[in-house]
């Protein structure tokens, strides 16, 4: 399906995973959170819960590491059957602090692209998750310089794209968004007509996974490599 670019603007880019590694640090801390719980059930019914959990509490927390960790702990409560130790409960919080003293890994080619598009373009950066976090994050990316406006969003569907474009005086047909996830940065963008390209990473978390009926249709193309974005839309 060819896709005429020409009328770009503005190019919108997500953060956790297209930008920076992220989620790789999640498996690692569902693996260690498993280890904790081992002797109170097997590692695919702890996983699981621990899922349950967080969608659950999505409402009420949101996405990010300290909605992880909320939900971590409740999770290892309730599968413990309250006997958990202190103890394990400060190690579940520990692999919390943990994730959020990570460094901060650019996926390659990632501050080429935006150093030759930022010539030509309007970039912004539009991201969900905890705002001290993603703040915290792209001080230490360095990238901050090359983007007109940052934009941290409590859920990335239709209606919250639509608020950020209509903020910002964007044209749904002028934007582009780049990012990993086809049902947060892909999808809603198709849906209120303007462009999307997705750039998939090689994990991705259950909740952000969409059906091929989802996809059917639908008018956006999918990348190996952010490098690639330069030579598609020019």
């Amino acid at each position: 399906m060819e896709i005429d670019y020409k009328n770009i603007k503005v190019i919108g880019f997500d953060a956790d995973d297209t930008l920076w590694v992220n989620e790789t640090y999640f498996r690692e801390a569902e693996v260690a959170f498993g280890n904790l719980l081992s002797e109170y059930e097997t590692l695919n019914k702890i996983d699981q819960e621990l899922y349950k959990k967080e969608i659950d509490n999505l409402p009420l927390y949101g996405y990010g590491v300290k909605a992880f960790i909320l939900s971590m702990v409740e999770s290892g409560l309730e599968q413990s059957n309250y006997n958990i130790s202190t103890k394990s409960i400060e190690a579940i919080l520990n692999i919390g602090k943990d994730m959020l003293n990570k460094p901060v890994e650019l996926l390659d080619g990632v501050e080429d692209v935006l150093k030759i598009l930022s010539k030509k373009y309007r970039l912004i950066l539009a991201t969900k998750g905890d705002l001290l976090d993603q703040e915290r994050k792209l001080e230490k990316s360095g990238l901050t310089k090359y983007f007109h406006h940052i934009e941290v969003l409590s859920d990335k569907q239709e209606v919250n794209y639509c608020k950020l474009l209509n903020h910002l005086d964007i044209k749904p047909s002028e934007f582009l968004m780049i990012g990993n996830s086809l049902k947060s940065d892909v999808l809603p963008l198709v849906n209120i007509k303007a462009h999307a390209i997705h750039v998939p990473f090689h994990t991705t978390w259950a909740h952000e996974q969409v059906t091929e009926k989802e996809t059917n249709g639908k008018a956006y193309k999918t990348i190996s490599s952010i490098k690639e974005v330069v030579k598609l839309i020019n």
